[in-house]
């Protein structure tokens, strides 16, 4: 059965939904989060098109329309790391491999970049998000730094066993 949505480069033109999509993932944490670090999560309209403008930034698109239903982005750090940023997907995704899909493909990117690893950086009160990139290989660095007055954790993957997939791939 093929997959209701598709794994695609954002454009400038998806800006706002994916802003849309930031929210509804993260609203549910608002409470939690400090103002600046909310905010920063969840950046206004010029802080996605700052990330468009400097980071690779995919998108799950449901098939059957526009709608933007999950998001990544990705930069390369040097020749040999990548870092992960602005994964979110849209509450009524999560659970529908989704997230795996996004992952996967900017994996899959990076390792046929030649990047040996990949690192990310979450707050502790994303536990299922943290139980969900454990899963997947991620391994807490033990590097914890100041995020607007929270702690911030980074994970590691290391992605020499990895496919070569690309950000074409859907």
């Amino acid at each position: 059965m093929p997959r209701p949505f598709t794994i695609e480069l954002a454009t400038s033109a998806d800006a706002l939904a994916i802003l849309q999509c930031l929210r509804r993932a993260f609203e549910p944490f608002r409470a939690q989060y400090t103002d600046g670090a909310y905010n920063d999560t969840v950046p206004e309209s010029g802080g996605v098109d700052a990330r468009l403008a400097t980071m690779r930034v995919l998108v799950a698109r449901l098939a059957d329309g526009p709608e933007i239903i999950g998001t990544i982005a990705v930069s390369a750090i040097d020749g040999e790391e990548g870092h992960l940023r602005g994964m979110a997907v849209d509450p009524q995704w999560q659970g529908h491999g989704v997230a795996e899909s996004l992952l996967s493909t900017v994996e899959a990117a990076l390792a046929a970049s030649k990047c040996r690893r990949v690192t990310l950086d979450t707050t502790q009160v994303l536990e299922r998000a943290i139980r969900f990139y454990e899963k997947h290989g991620y391994k807490a660095s033990g590097k914890v730094t100041d995020f607007f007055g929270m702690p911030l954790h980074e994970y590691v993957k290391d992605l020499t066993a990895g496919s070569n997939r690309n950000f074409q791939s859907a």
